[in-house]
């Protein structure tokens, strides 16, 4: 016979079933990476050619004003750490702004992935990408300027550090403007900053134009690879300039994931 409904029919009732356990932040970074760097191939491919091909033919010009010496340092390892910043700054900002602007971000919070995860993993796919350029451009750069190559193995720690200094900037410059376009605006600005002050020797800007200089993260990435190109590199400095690009990354990405939980309960 059916049980009639009474007062402790209630708990006598199922109770909901659980939600899926959120995933760690390994294995969630692992799968964002993957997903944003297939993505980032196929929809990035062009834009990557025209940051090398812009930073090439701003060796190629300065290379009429530049003869040698630390300038010629600076202005390759400027024009190599260049494309980092147009990839993993200007176009981050770009794609978190439209991200946010697309309602994108509600997809992600319905994930049980962590936050950092999906920062860190777009964050890290958009820095790798930019390897070939860098690459080709340090070459091609060493090659014009007649510099040591030998040096270039640091490319290995500049590439990851101030990408990651970089694009947690564009990400939090992506998730905190209130329009795309804004994100946009944010992220061109940056990249201009890191094209005037990094391809430029420090010790020749004004002292308040030095100082912006110092604050950009992407310089001590210059510093360390400009430093490589000398005959007798100094790592000791180039460690310096590291350890300060490694700490900027960390700050930069940690503002970029709060900001990505402020953008994702709103």
């Amino acid at each position: 016979m059916p049980v009639q409904a009474g007062p402790g029919t209630e708990a006598l009732a199922e109770p909901p079933a659980p939600l899926a356990p959120r995933v760690r932040l390994w294995p969630a970074l692992s799968a964002v990476y993957r997903a944003q760097l297939s993505r980032a191939r196929v929809a990035r491919i062009p834009l990557l050619f025209v940051a090398t091909f812009q930073s090439l033919g701003i060796m190629v010009l300065m290379r009429g004003v530049v003869d040698g010496g630390p300038e010629s340092r600076a202005v390759v390892a400027g024009s190599s750490v260049l494309v980092v910043a147009f990839v993993a700054l200007n176009l981050l900002a770009q794609y978190f702004g439209q991200l946010r602007a697309g309602g994108g971000l509600d997809h992600y919070a319905t994930l049980p992935v962590p936050a950092a995860a999906v920062v860190l993993g777009a964050a890290g796919a958009y820095a790798s990408f930019t390897v070939p350029g860098v690459l080709v451009t340090a070459v091609a750069g060493g090659l014009l300027y007649q510099l040591p190559l030998s040096g270039l193995w640091v490319l290995a720690a500049v590439v990851p550090l101030a990408g990651a200094a970089l694009a947690g900037l564009g990400a939090a410059l992506g998730l905190l403007a209130p329009r795309p376009e804004l994100a946009t605006l944010c992220g061109q600005l940056g990249m201009s900053a890191a094209l005037l002050l990094g391809v430029l020797p420090g010790g020749q800007l004004p002292g308040p134009v030095s100082l912006l200089r110092d604050l950009l993260p992407s310089t001590y990435g210059v510093e360390a690879l400009a430093r490589g190109f000398q005959a007798r590199p100094d790592w000791g400095h180039a460690g310096l300039d590291l350890g300060v690009c490694a700490a900027v990354g960390v700050a930069s990405l940690a503002l970029a994931t709060w900001a990505y939980r402020r953008a994702a309960v709103r």
